[in-house]
C-alpha cells in the first residue's frame, strides 16, 4: 500500500465504480493527461492491485435467485484434508466465495443456486461427495440490504 499514492487510489475508486470508463475519462477526472492515467492503470495491473475486470450480472435474472452462506466443520484437520476440500470447492459453480473462517466451522460457503430443490440437489449431489465434510450449517438469505463489491479505499 505504500507505494500507491492518491492518484493510484482515485484511479482504484473510479474504476471499481465504473470498469468501463475510458483513460480519457479517468483522465479528466484525475486531472492528468490520458497517457500517465494508462500506464498508472497498467502499472497497478501488472502488480497485482488490479486482479481482473467483470460484469455484475443480477442473479435472479440468470436463475440463480437463492444465496445461501453454509458454513462447514471438517471431520479431521491434516493439511492434506484440507487442500481436498479446498480443491474440491474450487471446481462447483454454484460455490461463489469460499473462506476459511474461525470459530466452531472451518469454512463459509456462499452458494447462488435456482431455488430450495436446487439447493438440496447440491447438498446431497456435490458436498455430500466430499470426504470429511463433519457437519454443515445453512442459512438462507431472505433479501439483500446492501452488496458492494467495491474494496473500501
Amino acid at each position: 500500500m505504500s507505494d500507491l499514492d492518491q492518484i493510484d487510489l482515485k484511479l482504484l475508486e473510479l474504476l471499481q465504480e465504473s470498469g468501463k470508463l475510458t483513460t480519457k475519462e479517468i483522465a479528466q477526472q484525475v486531472n492528468l493527461s490520458p497517457t500517465p492515467v494508462y500506464e498508472r492503470i497498467k502499472r497497478l495491473e501488472r502488480e497485482g492491485v488490479i486482479k481482473q475486470y467483470v460484469a455484475v450480472v443480477e442473479a435472479e435474472k440468470v436463475g440463480k435467485g437463492l444465496i445461501v452462506f453454509c458454513d462447514i466443520a471438517l471431520k479431521e484437520h491434516t493439511k492434506e484434508i484440507g487442500h481436498q476440500f479446498v480443491e474440491e470447492i474450487m471446481v462447483s459453480k454454484y460455490v461463489c466465495e469460499c473462506y476459511n473462517i474461525s470459530g466452531d466451522y472451518d469454512f463459509r460457503l456462499k452458494v447462488m443456486v435456482r431455488d430450495m430443490k436446487h439447493y438440496q440437489d447440491f447438498v446431497l449431489n456435490e458436498l455430500g461427495s466430499i470426504k470429511n465434510i463433519g457437519s454443515a450449517q445453512s442459512t438462507f438469505v431472505m433479501g439483500v440490504i446492501k452488496h458492494n463489491y467495491a474494496v473500501p479505499i
